[in-house]
């Protein structure tokens, strides 16, 4: 009688150690691995981002700590003088004065905090409410989810920057809190299409019918099971959406809506160099190119954070 090690093979049968049992394949047989690139390097080995990125943060230091920048880059004795108004860059003064014979370079300097406060303001804002109502309207649908809907068509109906015209003429008295509510009124309704869209893809995922069959709770479901994993996208179209604010503050600014004069904001110098464009284009081209350098570093850091991190781009 011959032990089970002695017995051959039926014909056909797969035979021991093949792959078709499980065994691994050969090293020379298997394919050679795919070089990964790491989402963080994706992000830094781009030149252009990091520029955007330090520039973006040379204006950042400059809204929160403008006397150290103004005191390094400019001779800015701190009074105005009418005799200097309008006069053009010199070696003490690289961006000239302003209407008023205040030192341009500093008014610029101070011009910056506005802009980024409310853009990052209203960003935040419009980003907490989109994820409140968009998680609720993709997670009870029924007519929670047709009330939210239907007042998001409404909202999407009034145009982003006549409806804040309108609002702030009609409240002339308004300040930078006023300014900054009524934009995330105007600006959440995007984001939360967006989240809704999430929240119905992933409420009905097996690990959410899982925890919901363990007896987990509305709450706890969509705290702890859905936000996490529908949030994601939510938050990249809201890094697009801080330079899409800055630029429809500065807009509101240069129409004479939004803030008003004592304050200082790259949307008021804009305002108060138009009538001087020809004679004395310095006052137009500096707040511009620090306006237009916001922006677009911002929309690009913007895009570059959903090519990383949306899946269907990968």
């Amino acid at each position: 009688m011959t032990s089970p090690a002695e017995v051959p093979a039926a014909p056909g049968s797969p035979e021991l150690g093949s792959p078709e049992l499980g065994a691994p394949p050969p090293p020379d047989l298997l394919p050679p691995a795919r070089p990964t690139l790491r989402r963080p390097r994706r992000l830094t080995a781009r030149p252009g981002l990091l520029a955007c990125a330090a520039f973006l943060l040379l204006v950042a230091l400059m809204a929160l700590f403008p006397d150290p920048f103004i005191a390094l880059l400019t001779h800015d004795s701190g009074r105005c003088e009418l005799i200097d108004a309008r006069v053009g860059p010199s070696p003490g003064h690289p961006f000239g004065f302003d209407t008023q014979g205040c030192d341009y370079l500093a008014q610029i300097v101070r011009g910056s905090r506005p802009p980024l406060l409310i853009g990052l303001a209203v960003t935040a804002g419009a980003l907490a409410l989109s994820v409140l109502l968009g998680l609720l309207a993709g997670f009870y649908g029924g007519w929670v989810d047709g009330l939210l809907s239907r007042t998001t068509d409404v909202f999407f109906g009034l145009p982003f920057l006549l409806g804040a015209t309108v609002i702030l003429v009609a409240f002339p008295g308004h300040g930078l809190g006023a300014m900054t509510l009524v934009l995330v009124v105007l600006g959440w309704t995007t984001m939360t299409r967006v989240m809704r869209a999430q929240v119905l893809g992933v409420k009905d995922a097996e690990y959410v019918r899982a925890a919901r069959a363990t007896g987990a709770g509305p709450l706890r479901l969509m705290l702890r099971h859905i936000l996490p994993n529908a949030v994601t996208p939510v938050v990249v179209v809201a890094m697009l959406n801080v330079g899409n604010v800055i630029s429809g503050e500065a807009t509101l600014d240069f129409l004479g809506v939004g803030l008003q004069y004592p304050a200082l904001s790259w949307g008021l110098q804009l305002n108060a160099a138009q009538a001087y464009l020809l004679d004395f284009p310095h006052l137009l081209l500096f707040p511009a190119l620090f306006l237009s350098g916001t922006v677009l570093s911002l929309l690009l850091l913007g895009d570059a954070v959903r090519d990383a991190y949306d899946p269907t781009l990968r």
